[in-house]
């Protein structure tokens, strides 16, 4: 993963919607990692709040499989973990 440092130094504020904060970047580097770019938004809004140790836990599980359709995967492990409960 890149760091802040190197996503600022690429950043291109006409063209990079999406990196101005680190929660986005660590939110496109989730959508990059499972091959689900057309949903940006929900990743970064799901770095933005479910804590970062807990992303990363599933994003673990998910890369070690063969799975075809990773970000449902990585959904169902959240879900699993208990983090949509109300």
């Amino acid at each position: 993963m890149q760091s802040v440092k190197d996503i600022l130094k690429t950043f291109n504020p006409l063209e990079d919607k999406y990196v101005s904060r680190e929660f986005q970047a660590f939110g496109v580097h989730l959508s990059q990692k499972l091959g689900d770019e057309r949903r940006k938004s929900l990743y970064i809004k799901l770095a933005k709040t479910i804590p970062r140790p807990i992303l990363e836990r599933a994003l673990r599980f998910v890369a070690d499989s063969n799975a075809r359709k990773k970000g449902a995967l990585f959904m169902w492990k959240l879900k699993e973990m208990g983090i949509f409960k109300k």
